[in-house]
């Protein structure tokens, strides 16, 4: 198969709606809306997770379940009131079984009711909040990435166990950057000496950087996402900082990478899959993703592509019977499919059980840069508010 560019995937995407289309007037068909961030400077973000959710649904022929599937791929804007209107479209006029998305997590605070309660299953491919994870759990709500804090917490844990005294933090300034910074806390226990909230979006961190110099802590922590991230590494690099280790989540990362390149290499970051992960289902997946986009992945396209091979297998235990909604979630809970970052169970919450890793940015022989696993830093880890849920 020949290199998939932009134009091509957009041939895929078309021809995913039109291969559904064409059994419109069959009840025998199953109807999935994907919305992601797929404009502005975040856009990378919701590529990587629309392109994994596809390679998927190619991989099984166009069918999940065995269900004729029609995708209908929507852009969120990363505006929430546009996500609401778009999440009432697709349940209401559009009739979709599931919705898939978003990435970030003041969409998904957005678009819950919207489609839990509209009647269809929501999966997120990327953001966890932790209201979700705890007292505010939903039945018709998973998760395929992990809960917020986690990821965070692999670098606090990281930070603790090398023995470091201080900490710089930084995140955005919404419910992920608060998540963030309560997962770092959560495992570090030495003295926070900065932390500091930017707005989201923000692509100067000259202020927060003076501060770092000044201060000379063991070690800085960022979650920075996008665009955000490529600007803050360039930036760590060119105040001349690097001495200082740089650790962060999402921050540099495959979606990040191509644009930060070399400034990036030796920085690390948590995880809960890299690229380089040895198992024979991530060689393939991998493998088809870079053949077909040109690009290495990232989780966020890991992540949808669990997605869909969780729609299939719970679409498939039920017969394609969608009508027996306690059924189908049944089926999603018991997650009856190979995750291509191994083990991989749901807990009471409907959020992942897993492993999560120290990765380390390193750059490939044939040029292209990656994460990869440095350590294991928990195993089968659960999050800390599931005992909060009740559904």
């Amino acid at each position: 198969m020949k290199l998939m560019g932009k134009a091509a995937l957009g041939a895929l995407m078309t021809t995913v709606l039109a291969t559904s289309s064409y059994a419109q007037d069959s009840d025998d068909k199953l109807k999935i809306g994907l919305m992601f961030t797929l404009s502005g400077p975040a856009a990378v973000l919701g590529e990587h997770g629309r392109d994994g959710f596809l390679q998927a649904v190619e991989k099984l022929g166009g069918k999940l379940g065995g269900m004729e599937t029609e995708v209908i791929v929507i852009d969120d804007e990363r505006k929430p009131d546009v996500a609401v209107n778009k999440a009432k479209e697709l349940v209401e006029r559009d009739g979709v079984d599931f919705v898939v998305g978003p990435i970030f997590s003041n969409i998904l605070i957005a678009m819950m009711k919207p489609v839990t309660e509209g009647g269809a299953i929501l999966i997120s491919p990327n953001a966890g909040t932790s209201n979700f994870a705890g007292k505010e759990c939903n039945k018709n709500f998973f998760v395929t990435s992990y809960q917020n804090d986690q990821v965070h917490e692999v670098l606090g844990k990281y930070a603790q166990d090398k023995g470091y005294k201080s900490m710089f933090l930084m995140a955005p300034n919404y419910q992920a950057g608060k998540d963030a910074i309560a997962g770092v806390k959560h495992s570090f226990k030495g003295d926070v000496v900065g932390e500091a909230y930017t707005p989201l979006g923000n692509m100067d961190f000259s202020a927060e950087l003076a501060q770092i110099a000044a201060m000379q802590p063991d070690a800085v922590y960022a979650f920075m996402p996008g665009g955000m991230g490529v600007n803050l590494v360039k930036q760590y690099r060119q105040a001349g900082l690097e001495g200082i280790p740089f650790l962060s989540a999402f921050t540099v990362d495959e979606s990040t990478l191509p644009a930060q390149k070399d400034a990036a290499v030796g920085f690390f970051g948590g995880s809960n899959w890299a690229p380089n992960m040895d198992n024979p289902a991530n060689k393939e997946f991998v493998a088809g993703f870079e053949e077909k986009t040109g690009r290495v992945p990232a989780t966020y396209a890991m992540q949808a592509y669990d997605a869909a091979l969780l729609i299939d297998s719970a679409v498939k235990a039920v017969g394609g019977d969608l009508s027996d909604k306690d059924a189908l979630i049944a089926a999603m809970e018991k997650a009856d499919f190979e995750s291509v970052r191994g083990d991989f169970s749901f807990g009471a919450n409907h959020y992942p059980i897993q492993d999560f890793y120290l990765v380390e940015v390193a750059k490939r022989d044939d040029g292209k840069y990656q994460t990869e696993i440095v350590e294991k830093i928990f195993d089968d880890y659960q999050d800390n508010y599931v005992d909060q849920c009740q559904m």
